[in-house]
């Protein structure tokens, strides 16, 4: 539990820096800026970031624009009326990993950015109430897959969520789509980085030369919502909220 702890201090830096720099998006700004105000929040907060450096990447914060699927660099590209923004973070503290994901609007968007942003959270939640004990990972991403494709959407492939811990990806890895009742068996104690990535057009990708930013083959619009959470024996726990189950603990 004292690790889990931890994990619930890192990833809480993380939704509130995502929520910062939500507030931050609009047109005008540039992706460079943005993750100025994530490097400046992990400063104030003593924590240390998990993705500069990390293979090699070059900021502290993932912004991918439009048909940017994730691991777009920060530069000088200034975001304009109408883009949609995937913003990637994660922080250490003590060790310990926390990662999460939003996409963001800039300014007003179209009905159809906006729905393809909305299903895609929804996805997120459906796959995060799957991620109880007992059942596969299959199942999380099942819950991901049937929701996107009801809705006319694709998933990405050859991208996934993962394990977390002393390590910003660990096993196992856990996909965006089925079978269910398939794969590893969830278990109390697992934490996992649930990430739906979903496509309005076709689910294909391609990486830019940069050999970081991952787009969609067809240039159709893209989103992204991650929450590290982990996994009780009274249901999943998203580790940016506070523990949700102490009624449960102190009856048991």
């Amino acid at each position: 539990m004292a690790e889990m702890e931890t994990m619930h201090r890192a990833c809480s830096i993380v939704v509130e820096t995502l929520e910062i720099l939500a507030e931050n998006t609009k047109p005008g700004i540039t992706t460079k800026e943005l993750d100025q105000i994530a490097a400046e929040n992990l400063r104030k907060r003593g924590a240390k970031s998990a993705f500069l450096g990390y293979h090699g990447f070059p900021a502290t914060l993932c912004v991918s624009v439009n048909d940017e699927v994730v691991h777009g660099i920060p530069g000088k590209r200034v975001l304009n009326e109408g883009d949609i923004v995937g913003l990637d973070f994660g922080a250490i503290v003590d060790g310990y990993y926390g990662d999460a994901a939003r996409t963001v609007a800039v300014g007003k968007i179209s009905p159809e950015a906006q729905r393809l942003m909305k299903v895609t959270e929804e996805s997120l939640h459906r796959a995060i109430e799957a991620a109880r004990e007992g059942n596969r990972l299959g199942d999380i991403g099942h819950a991901v897959e049937s929701h996107a494709v009801k809705h006319g959407y694709t998933v990405v492939r050859e991208l996934s969520g993962h394990g977390i811990g002393r390590k910003l990806h660990e096993d196992p890895q856990v996909p965006n789509y089925g079978p269910p009742g398939k794969r590893e068996r969830v278990q109390a104690g697992m934490c996992l980085a649930i990430e739906p990535m979903v496509n309005a057009g076709k689910a294909a990708t391609r990486t830019l030369d940069d050999k970081w930013t991952i787009v969609t083959e067809d240039r159709s619009l893209s989103a992204h919502y991650e929450l590290t959470i982990a996994v009780t024996e009274h249901g999943p726990w998203v580790l940016s909220e506070p523990f949700p189950f102490v009624q449960s603990v102190r009856h048991a």
